[in-house]
């Protein structure tokens, strides 16, 4: 049976919640219902608006609970509560759509209500989503490697290139497996730009840790590697934002933390449960991003110097047109050889 609808008062605005006991994260019990998950979004609410304000958002539901049905929704829907804002974004495809911009503590609280149990933000701040306002850097853990890897790499490779280059980085649990750097940046380039700059970044922490690390885009070229997804910054691609509950069965947290906590973290120790608690009991380690809009220019120094080494694009997703300079698109394996030259350029 249904649990009784209710209204919640979210800083002003009147928020509908209907059935709050449904099973959301059934591993957890009476703390792993929607409303227990509204209730988490709620106490993390002031810094996760901070950082999500004005972003256009996607949302990934769960409206039966993480045992049921995923959507994946770009478009918020036609009907929607009047507090509610919208961001128009361009996909790659050249299509655009009404997305979801979260400007108050309402609209994360909606979002929850709708079966969302994360929040996936773009890289960019409304009205201006041509210019990234954040660099980010996915470490993601292939077959072989896990978290551990990660975060080594994360933090005694990445972290030292990061000092020399005079840039700060923000990291957070990605509350699965993987570790995600933010560098906050001057809204000043384009997609491509910010996309190259993240490549030449991944390149050289991959020249550091050669045997642990990888930018391989295909699969069966990684090997046991920590590989370093460059494409996150692309158009229309988006990550778990901050303070994110992700889909398994203890409801892990994407969580914010300190050089020196993740250094020691165990991703399980991050949940809907938990963390509001360790929120709670120390300061925030990402308050100062918000004033943090660095030049990403040391990074493009970096693009020349590879393209002088013969270096250039490596190759997008496979949904996104065709782009100048980019490689072609074909899994290695699948080459025939008389097709292509010594250099990669189909013949």
């Amino acid at each position: 049976m249904a649990s009784a609808a209710t209204e919640l008062d979210v800083d002003g605005v009147k928020v509908r919640l209907t059935n709050p006991d449904k099973p959301y994260f059934p591993k957890l019990g009476k703390d792993g219902t929607k409303g227990k998950l509204v209730e988490y979004y709620l106490s993390v609410a002031e810094p996760m608006v901070s950082l999500l304000r004005d972003r256009p958002v996607h949302l990934q539901r769960f409206p039966d609970g993480i045992e049921g049905e995923e959507i994946y929704q770009k478009r918020l829907p036609q009907k929607r509560p009047d507090y509610l804002q919208a961001c128009t974004v361009t996909f790659p495809s050249g299509r655009t759509a009404d997305t979801l911009k979260v400007t108050h503590p309402s609209a994360i609280a909606w979002a929850a209500q709708m079966g969302s149990v994360t929040l996936h933000p773009w890289q960019v701040r409304c009205p201006d989503t041509e210019h990234p306002d954040e660099l980010r850097i996915d470490f993601d853990p292939q077959p072989g490697t896990d978290f551990s890897d990660a975060r080594v790499i994360a933090v005694d490779v990445l972290k030292p290139l990061l000092d020399e280059l005079g840039l700060v980085g923000y990291p957070k649990t990605s509350g699965g497996r993987g570790v995600h750097v933010f560098l906050r940046i001057a809204a000043d380039w384009d997609f491509i730009a910010v996309r190259r700059a993240g490549i030449a970044l991944a390149r050289e922490i991959e020249r550091r840790a050669p045997d642990a690390v990888t930018t391989e885009w295909w699969k069966e070229n990684r090997g046991a590697r920590v590989f370093i997804d460059y494409n996150q910054n692309a158009r229309d691609r988006t990550f778990a934002s901050a303070y994110s509950a992700r889909k398994t069965p203890i409801a892990t947290v994407s969580t914010p933390l300190t050089w020196d906590e993740l250094r020691d973290a165990e991703p399980d120790d991050y949940t809907i449960v938990t963390v509001p608690d360790f929120v709670a009991g120390r300061p925030d380690p990402w308050a100062a991003i918000e004033t943090a809009a660095q030049s990403i220019e040391p990074l493009l120094q970096m693009v020349a110097a590879d393209e002088e080494r013969g270096l250039g694009d490596l190759p997008y997703p496979p949904n996104y047109p065709k782009m100048p300079g980019e490689p072609p698109r074909v899994q290695p394996s699948k080459k025939v050889a008389e097709h292509w030259d010594e250099d990669g350029n189909r013949v």
